[in-house]
């Protein structure tokens, strides 16, 4: 009964919010909607992209850097025909290695950075390093230009030789913070009971359902990431700036908000100029006489990072098919089910990847990039089992992402050896399970219930009722065995005493680079790292990558990102502000229909925080 209440107000809120999703593309976009056309496919870029001498690499940093093969190739592209705007993907991966390229590639000038990005603060200090990597082997200049940025687009713009501002632009430079939303007040209002199952006292996920406000607890842990990541980008900033961490900070005690002539005189960009200025610079990088441009659209010979990841990618495939790396990606909410599409994890899917990696001969080693915040118990502990057992046969080399907490730490600690990023969330080892009932608002609306039953707890999943202390208590321990389980899952493939893991557990999060003190991580380091120590492991000196599991076609992608909570958030119809709150919302609460595990019990991180 209770799971059937579940997907029933799943998908009754699915629908309110679907209308005023398809209301917001019908009055924003509908005619964008209906001209959006598949510009490029591996293919076809590799046919229609052109290189030629002296071209620049541009980077806009809209591009959707994922943890995923976007399809077939190394990247998708999708224009809507009306307004010129467009939406881009590029697997990590492919962006690493296209980096590395074109600092070997004559043709390329040098790289662009432009617009702004919604990426984690780990996979930009990824991109961040092979960016300043390029700079260091090629020589070549990297250029950034925008009319606005803040810390996150910053924090990636700042590794630029020239930073440049538009006169009438602003940098943020105002530190951190993350908010919390807490639903306790309103369910109470509506009559909606709820009672908490947990191991682990840092387990925060339950509190905005039962609090209006942090615990002790939770602002710790919080207040500690908090601080994690923002030194490293002030270490990292200033390193670039020639300014020190400290000047940073008072910057940003002082304001941070900062035009674009202070942010010059601060020595946070280096000129302050309008578009065409920047342009000049850029066509005398790429010999180009301004006289002889045809296209005003194309000012500068150019070649995108999504177009150019493509060719970099044909380079290298299939150059050494005995000797393969694997990199699997492990990426979002961790659910129940045998799906394979980007965006979510199935315990069957990934379960199913990892068996057929163990018995290919053809694979070498493994990569598990994990970049997840948990989700079900139990589809973790199957996938865990998986990576135990491959880690019986070859070398599996953990790469942690923006996240890999709670149910993403379960799969990625019985790995060979662990690497992850100073900026990774990590941890959070605990679980929690929500049993919530309606009686209250369902007897204010004149909804009662009459249940007859053969044995004392054959109710103890309704919803009519709160649950009894008794019954209550016979969960509670359900809820403290999966935790002891998990417990001893870290402690066997970590090598440390139970009672070791326990002192770090309790449901806390960590950075990465407090979770190397804590021994949940081996070393520092990103996905191109990882890879390397596992072709090291398995001792190979000559290898291919190949990125699994194997994408979805691309017909299925783009019905997934016109119809489905992903890629949808990030298309242009869907950047005016009133558009992105309601997909925002509708992107928050359909992480109720990915909560399907069969003993409704989870290992995740908190869903309503959010750093910025």
């Amino acid at each position: 009964m209770r799971d059937f209440f579940k997907y029933a107000f799943a998908s009754a809120i699915g629908t309110i919010v679907g209308l005023f999703t398809l209301m917001a593309l019908v009055g924003i976009g509908a005619i964008g909607l209906i001209g959006v056309l598949v510009a490029s496919s591996a293919d076809e870029a590799k046919k229609s992209a052109e290189i030629t001498e002296k071209s620049m690499l541009v980077f806009d940093l809209s591009t959707d850097i994922v943890d995923a093969v976007p399809y077939s190739g190394a990247s998708i592209v999708f224009e809507e025909t009306f307004s010129g705007q467009s939406y881009s993907a590029v697997s990590l991966y492919s962006a690493l290695q296209a980096i590395e390229a074109a600092a070997e590639d004559d043709d390329i000038a040098g790289i662009y950075l432009t617009g702004n990005t919604n990426e984690g603060f780990a996979t930009l200090r990824e991109v961040r390093t092979a960016l300043s990597q390029f700079k260091e082997t090629s020589g070549k200049p990297v250029l950034a230009y925008t009319t606005g940025w803040n810390e996150r687009d910053y924090y990636l713009t700042s590794v630029a030789d020239t930073v440049y501002l538009n006169p009438v632009g602003l940098l943020e430079m105002n530190g951190f913070r993350a908010e919390i939303q807490f639903l306790a007040g309103a369910l109470k209002k509506y009559g909606v009971g709820v009672q908490v199952l947990r191991a682990g006292r840092y387990k925060s996920a339950v509190e905005p359902f039962i609090r209006e406000t942090s615990s002790p607890e939770e602002k710790q842990q919080t207040e500690a990431i908090l601080s994690d990541l923002w030194q490293d980008f002030l270490t990292t900033v200033s390193s670039d700036r020639n300014l020190t961490a400290q000047q940073l900070q008072q910057l940003a005690d002082t304001g941070g908000l900062l035009m674009a002539d202070d942010a010059k005189a601060a020595g946070l960009v280096d000129q302050v100029s309008f578009f065409d200025e920047v342009l000049t610079e850029l066509q005398t990088l790429t010999d180009t006489d301004p006289e002889e441009i045809i296209d005003d659209e194309n000012p500068f010979p150019a070649i995108s990072l999504s177009a150019y990841s493509d060719i970099a990618a044909g380079q290298v495939r299939g150059l050494f098919e005995d000797d393969t790396i694997a990199v699997v990606y492990a990426a979002g909410e961790i659910i129940m089910g045998d799906s394979t599409s980007p965006g979510i994890v199935t315990s069957e899917g990934l379960a199913k990847t990892l068996r057929q990696l163990r018995h290919d001969d053809d694979i070498q080693a493994v990569v598990l990039r994990v970049n997840s915040p948990g989700g079900s118990a139990l589809a973790s502990e199957i996938i865990a089992r998986e990576v135990k057992l491959l880690v019986a046969e070859k070398p599996v080399i953990v790469s942690m992402g923006d996240y890999a907490a709670s149910g993403g730490y379960m799969i990625a600690a019985p790995g060979t050896e662990i690497f992850a990023s100073p900026n990774t969330i990590t941890g959070s080892i605990g679980v929690y399970g929500l049993v919530m009932n309606f009686k209250e608002i369902a007897n204010r609306n004149g909804v009662t219930w009459d249940v007859l039953k053969t044995a004392k707890f054959a109710d103890i999943d309704t919803i009519s009722r709160p649950q009894s202390d008794e019954e209550l208590k016979l969960q509670q321990g359900f809820v403290n065995d999966l935790y002891q389980r998990f417990v001893a899952l870290v402690a066997d493939a970590r090598e440390v005493t139970p009672a070791r893991v326990n002192q770090v557990a309790q449901g806390r999060v960590w950075s990465g680079l407090d979770a190397t003190q804590a021994d949940l991580v081996d070393q520092m380091g990103g996905l191109e790292d990882a890879i390397a120590a596992a072709a090291s492991a398995a001792e190979v000196e000559d290898w291919q990558v190949k990125e699994y599991p194997q994408p979805v076609s691309l017909e299925e992608q783009i019905i997934e990102s016109l119809f489905g909570i992903g890629v949808v958030t990030r298309l242009p119809w869907a950047k005016d502000p009133i558009s992105q709150e309601v997909l925002k919302l509708r992107e928050e609460l359909q992480i109720l229909q990915t909560m399907d595990d069969p003993n409704g019990m989870y290992m995740r991180l908190p869903f309503t925080t959010e750093i910025e």
